[in-house]
């Protein structure tokens, strides 16, 4: 087995029985000693949403636990197993924020390799405030606004990615097609 493979899993969620890896088409993949059923590891779909006030300033939220409290992110969440990915942001950014929000576009789609334990694929949308009053909640315990080029140090790798993109595409007026959020 290659190196960087670390077994995370090591019962058979079908019947109980033991995993070990076989290669399938080149491919090292969990396979159960008993029944055969492979267990393939993919990545968890996470989604955030970028709003923008009428500084072009970036709305973030501080971590409030883990591994991660006291660092800043774009606010974000987990898409549930049967929830549709747009329906996801909404709930989620309600939840962390306490503000209703309108999807604009899909900004980018990066993988997330920060955490060995979870990988993830993020999906970062452009969005503006609907309604709401902000008042951090769930996984946060404050929000704020934040110079493109003065943000707090961020908990997340690729949030800085998806900042730096952000920060060129305003700076191409690529990003004209938002109505900025000036409620707050």
């Amino acid at each position: 087995m290659p190196d960087k493979l670390k077994q995370r899993f090591f019962y058979c969620p079908k019947c109980g029985g033991k995993l070990n890896y076989r290669y399938y088409q080149g491919i090292p993949r969990l396979t159960c000693v008993s029944c055969t059923y492979v267990l393939y590891e993919n990545p968890v779909v996470g989604v955030a949403a970028i709003v923008l006030n009428d500084k072009n300033q970036i709305l973030l939220g501080r971590r409030k636990e883990g591994q991660y409290q006291g660092l800043w992110c774009i606010p974000c969440g987990y898409v549930e197993y049967d929830e549709d990915v747009y329906d996801a942001i909404t709930r989620e950014f309600k939840e962390e924020t306490n503000l209703d929000i309108d999807l604009i576009r899909v900004f980018t789609v990066q993988s997330n390799f920060h955490n060995p334990e979870n990988h993830t694929v993020g999906i970062w949308f452009l969005a503006r405030v609907r309604e709401g009053f902000p008042k951090a909640g769930d996984d946060l315990d404050e929000i704020g606004y934040f110079d493109l080029h003065k943000v707090p140090q961020l908990a997340f790798p690729t949030d800085n990615i998806v900042i730096n993109y952000l920060r060129k595409e305003i700076m191409r007026g690529s990003i004209r097609d938002i109505p900025p959020t000036s409620k707050l």
